[in-house]
């Protein structure tokens, strides 16, 4: 596929999609959407990518849906928040490589949910967040209304999409609905140095915590622990793992192969 709206690059073990609508806030549009599952797709079939960073171009993450194109004649809303965000969200949560987020200025709508679904989220300074559903008298989406509130609680996951306030990265950050606040000039090289540090450790042992992570939210104590012990029987057969083992052992650095 060609990608107009969307730009993929990999190196060094890490893929990046950088949204590309700057003039739009990088808004998504259908053609967005498809290119962004497509390059979702390919960075989870690459082998050689161990682990992928998402951001956007010029002054926004992205400010969620065109509204242009959502309010056409014929277009249902159903049906985009069906083919395009909930598609991107399982993809997110199901991807078995760690999905960074590295918001470089307003994440609102769609955004804001989009980039609360990956695993580590970082966020400049001066980015802010914003549940901007109800200026449009629309529920949020994108996974919002089950990861927010599971993230700060009921109390503030309310008040924020409802409200629809401002909220500062660093906000952000002390609520716990992001990794870290890093300064604007250093947030591009945080997040490449934290996803390349990542795509040197043992990627099967990082795609079975997440798949743990996810089940917990469906799970009691006691069917959550049978699914840890099944889990660590796979990443104690690991290659990843006999190494991590006998580097521990012969007192040397580990050097992992992902499987």
């Amino acid at each position: 596929m060609t990608y107009e709206q969307i730009q993929y690059t990999a190196s060094e073990g890490v893929a990046t999609i950088r949204l590309h609508r700057p003039d739009k806030l990088n808004s998504f549009t259908a053609q967005m959407a498809e290119e962004t599952i497509h390059a979702l797709n390919t960075a989870q079939s690459d082998e050689a990518v161990r682990a992928l960073v998402i951001t956007g171009e010029g002054r926004a993450f992205c400010a969620g849906q065109d509204l242009a194109e959502a309010t056409a004649p014929g277009v249902r809303i159903e049906d985009v928040v069906e083919k395009q965000y909930n598609a991107i969200i399982r993809i997110l949560r199901q991807m078995p490589k760690p999905v960074l987020a590295s918001v470089n200025g307003v994440a609102a709508g769609a955004g804001a949910n989009i980039a609360y679904a990956c695993d580590l989220t970082f966020a400049a300074e001066s980015a802010v967040f914003v549940q901007s559903f109800i200026h449009i008298g629309l529920i949020p989406d994108s996974g919002g209304t089950f990861t927010l509130p599971r993230l700060v609680g009921m109390q503030q996951a309310f008040g924020q999409m409802i409200l629809a306030d401002k909220l500062a990265a660093s906000k952000a950050a002390e609520l716990g609905m992001i990794w870290k606040a890093v300064p604007d000039a250093e947030l591009e090289n945080e997040v490449m140095t934290v996803a390349r540090k990542l795509a040197t450790m043992p990627t099967l042992a990082i795609a079975l915590t997440k798949y743990a992570l996810n089940r917990s939210q469906g799970s009691n104590l006691e069917q959550h622990l049978l699914v840890e012990a099944e889990l660590q029987a796979i990443a104690g057969r690991s290659q990843d793992s006999k190494e991590g083992v006998a580097a521990f052992l012969q007192k040397r650095k580990a050097t992992f192969i992902g499987h």
